[in-house]
């Protein structure tokens, strides 16, 4: 109907996260709608992963919401909660895949402790999953066996075992060469359009961002200070923005200093 406003798959208001002294997260405030990917950027330390970690409910924030499908995770039940977690796939930079199994039985390792599926429909859906990502004849491999590539696809073919409503995809692409990250962006993509599945992204590869954003937040120390499409980011001339962008160094190593150590190396002051 019009004016009607569609709620958003993850809301975060207020958001204040503290370790310590250091205040991580400093009053986010982000919304991602239903069936959009966001990708997350920022520098090293600027607080991408711990805003993750609330999102996916792994840890709470001293001030502030974090509402996913309209319920707040601060007063959820225990049991509304680990419903919640179960309705996002979560992907982790290393793809964390345990090498005691074998692929298909990390793929099938959520659907056996979070369901009561007969085992033929376990192996039916793990199969499927597995064919989603193009690794449906790896199943019996062990996860030492697969590329760096492959042992992404297979995280995310787990991460989709549960067929949730959310995906979240912790530094997907790296340590991946451009080919074989290309391939993931593009499985990526593919996963939305198929399933009109809510992405998060956390990532380094500006490439891959800007591939497959529908729109970009960019955090630095602990705050927002940009949300916006590609190009709207793409052209945000704050300084930061375009220090991170234009890969401009924070401090430049004055030569001098170097030649000083080589010197007193070559001269035996080092043990």
């Amino acid at each position: 109907m019009p004016g009607t406003t569609v709620e958003p798959a993850i809301s975060v208001r207020d958001v204040v996260v503290t370790y310590g002294r250091r205040r991580v997260l400093d009053g986010i405030n982000l919304d991602v709608a239903r069936g959009e990917t966001m990708v997350l950027i920022g520098g090293s330390g600027s607080g991408k992963s711990t805003l993750l970690r609330q999102i996916i409910a792994l840890e709470q924030p001293q001030s502030g919401h974090v509402v996913i499908n309209g319920v707040d995770l601060a007063t959820v039940s225990k049991k509304n909660l680990a419903k919640i977690r179960r309705s996002i796939g979560v992907t982790f930079q290393s793809a964390a895949l345990f090498n005691s199994m074998s692929v298909e039985e990390n793929v099938a390792l959520p659907l056996r402790e979070h369901t009561r599926l007969a085992e033929s429909t376990i192996r039916l859906m793990t199969w499927m999953k597995l064919s989603v990502v193009g690794l449906a004849d790896f199943g019996k491999h062990n996860p030492r066996e697969l590329s760096g590539g492959m042992k992404k696809r297979a995280a995310v073919a787990r991460a989709l075992s549960l067929d949730p409503e959310i995906l979240v995809l912790d530094e997907p692409s790296a340590g991946l060469d451009p080919i074989i990250a290309a391939e993931l962006d593009e499985l990526i993509l593919a996963l939305k359009r198929a399933f009109s599945i809510t992405v998060v992204v956390v990532t380094h590869e500006m490439a891959s961002a800007f591939r497959i954003a529908d729109r970009m937040a960019m955090l630095y120390n602990g705050s927002l200070i940009a949300v916006g499409r590609p190009e709207e980011l793409r052209n945000n001339q704050h300084p930061r923005i375009r220090q991170f962008f234009d890969r401009v160094p924070d401090r430049v190593l004055d030569p001098s200093v170097i030649q000083t150590y080589f010197d007193h190396y070559l001269k035996g002051d080092f043990e």
